[in-house]
């Protein structure tokens, strides 16, 4: 009884312990976007630099899907600085691609709108945590629903229907307010499972904070392409 105790409570801390690292890293990664994106947008040198160089930007998103990639795949074998390294250098990228949104968006409804992307993720956090429902179920279906929008967004391109930018920015938001309820509370299980704070466990952390930024930045998107006021 005693050995089970003294494993329950180890558990407990750990959960406890990586989980807030999670969202440390989570809001310090968002706090390097918000402010890379806001600086750069002031500056007229970096928007002249931009447009006389336009393949730079696609070169940049090809750049955050790769470290995305390298680093879900390859963060069990990098050390955990490595692995911070690279997310700090995602958070820059993401930052340089954001400057778009100040050039559309007036700067009032782009702060409003992130205080209203922050409420509901604090809303579906908490209630991913401390649901007893399994989310996966939803969470699958969620997943088909974001590659659905995916798709609908390529089309609209060419389509450029109004109604379908709409339905698109409604759905996105619908998305990813459940996704981050069900990547919560897939992010706690995956460090109660393991119940260490070691190296390991801060890997876990650093993923869990990654995915959670990501659902933050997409909500926020598409928040904004319905709350924004257009300059």
């Amino acid at each position: 009884m005693a050995n089970y105790s003294t494993t329950n409570v180890a558990g407990t801390t750990a959960v406890s312990t990586l989980l807030k690292s999670v969202y440390l890293q989570m809001a310090a990664a968002l706090s390097i976007t918000g402010l890379v994106a806001y600086f750069l947008s002031q500056s007229m040198d970096f928007w002249y630099f931009m447009s006389e160089n336009p393949p730079l930007i696609w070169i940049i998103l090809i750049a955050q899907i790769g470290v995305v990639v390298w680093l879900s795949a390859r963060l069990n074998s990098m050390s955990i600085s490595a692995a911070t390294l690279l997310f700090i250098l995602y958070s820059v990228l993401m930052g340089v691609t954001m400057t778009t949104i100040f050039m559309i968006y007036t700067a009032a409804s782009i702060a409003s709108t992130f205080f209203i992307t922050a409420g509901m993720f604090f809303v579906m956090s908490i209630i991913g945590y401390v649901t007893r429902m399994d989310l996966s179920k939803v969470g699958s279906v969620l997943f088909m629903a974001l590659i659905g929008i995916i798709i609908a967004s390529v089309v609209n391109i060419f389509l450029e229907s109004e109604m379908l930018y709409w339905i698109i920015s409604y759905a996105g938001v619908i998305i990813f307010v459940g996704l981050t309820a069900y990547d919560t509370q897939k992010i706690k299980g995956m460090i109660a499972e393991y119940g260490a704070v070691d190296e390991v466990g801060y890997k876990l952390a650093l993923f869990g904070a990654l995915i959670l930024y990501l659902d933050f930045i997409n909500l926020f998107l598409f928040l904004l392409r319905i709350f924004g006021n257009r300059k």
